[in-house]
């Protein structure tokens, strides 16, 4: 089931999307310090980057109170999922995730052999102490939790994180997907011993930092499990430009500041147009918003069908009941009037063709 990019859907589609609302990428770019240093690492683009990352790590084992020992770069959270994958997962050995997460994790279970064991969602939320019970039953090797969730948008304490973990079982590692962590409230980001072999944590700048096209993402844990991604993994799998634009964008704190009042701005206007058509929108502490479209599966794609012919790119959920909502990423003022123009026309194109 591979990922289908707008570009996809416009040659398919034969439109041009006029409101890009569907990737959760920040429509509103990365900082203009990021651009610079992009722009000036171009030009020794021939050369091989820093397999070590070293500038990079300095500057975010700072921030994160750890040593550079206890960080690994990688081609994005995707890549470097599956890494862990490829590290601790034979042929036959059990995982754990919840039915209708981010997919691309299964994908790389799938492919190294690992046998999947999925739990339901709870009240749209990931179910920690669902997942953490099979992985038990199982004898998991991994359990996989997105906190903030993707495509939910729903959250969890961090604390809830924290008191949930002695129900891990022993052996099994706990995957914490943070993509966007940067827009969740204060207390979503566990507090969690950095040398805990327990869990290794993913992050990335493709959301709140604005580099989705640059592929950089990290993962931070115990300086042991975070030394045998060495043994495996594409050491240049991360060229100079998007090093040196991901490091500009990690010391530019005022532009992640604004880009997060914007994303606050842009779910109160989504939430908003959901409520002016009759729809609902869930709570989200991510740079997107899951809109209930008070229908089924069949509805919402529908909905999301009668937005692509009006030029407005969403997705949805893959897994019911999930698969009732729509997930719309948050967009510039201009994105959300087209949006907001076109969404009732989407909805009375959907009725009639539930009907039919």
């Amino acid at each position: 089931m591979p990922f289908v990019g707008p570009e996809q859907h416009e040659r398919a589609e034969g439109v041009v999307f006029r409101a890009r609302l569907g990737a959760n990428e920040s429509v509103f770019g990365p900082s203009p310090k990021a651009i610079a240093a992009l722009r000036d690492a171009d030009a020794e683009i021939w050369k091989y980057a820093d397999p070590s990352h070293h500038d990079l790590k300095a500057e975010l084992s700072a921030r994160l109170g750890c040593t550079p020992a206890n960080i690994v770069f990688g081609e994005g959270i995707d890549g470097l999922l599956g890494y862990l994958v490829r590290l601790l997962v034979a042929p036959g050995d059990a995982v754990v995730t919840s039915d209708g997460a981010y997919p691309t994790f299964s994908f790389h279970v799938t492919a190294y052999g690992g046998t999947l064991h999925k739990v339901r969602y709870r009240d749209d939320a990931e179910d920690i102490a669902a997942l953490f019970a099979k992985a038990a039953e199982v004898n998991a090797r991994i359990v996989y939790l997105a906190n903030p969730d993707n495509p939910m948008g729903s959250w969890h304490s961090g604390a809830a994180i924290q008191a949930a973990l002695p129900l891990l079982p022993e052996g099994c590692v706990l995957a914490l997907d943070e993509a966007y962590i940067e827009f969740a409230p204060e207390g979503t980001a566990p507090d969690i011993d950095i040398d805990d072999p327990r869990v290794i944590r993913f992050r990335t700048f493709s959301k709140a930092y604005g580099m989705a096209g640059a592929r950089v993402g990290y993962a931070f844990g115990a300086a042991d499990t975070i030394r045998a991604f060495d043994k495996i993994r594409n050491h240049f799998a991360m060229n100079r430009a998007a090093q040196a634009g991901a490091l500009a964008a990690l010391q530019d704190d005022n532009w992640l500041d604004g880009i997060r009042d914007k994303v606050v701005a842009a779910r109160a206007r989504i939430r908003e147009i959901a409520l002016a058509n009759g729809l609902t929108a869930l709570p989200s502490a991510t740079n997107f918003v899951a809109v209930d479209c008070g229908g089924d599966g069949t509805f919402a794609k529908a909905v999301l069908q009668a937005l692509t012919a009006r030029g407005v790119f969403v997705r949805m959920p893959f897994v019911a009941p999930q698969n009732r909502c729509i997930r719309i990423s948050a967009g510039t003022p201009a994105d959300l009037d087209i949006l907001a123009a076109e969404l009732p026309g989407a909805l009375a194109d959907a009725r009639a063709a539930v009907a039919n």
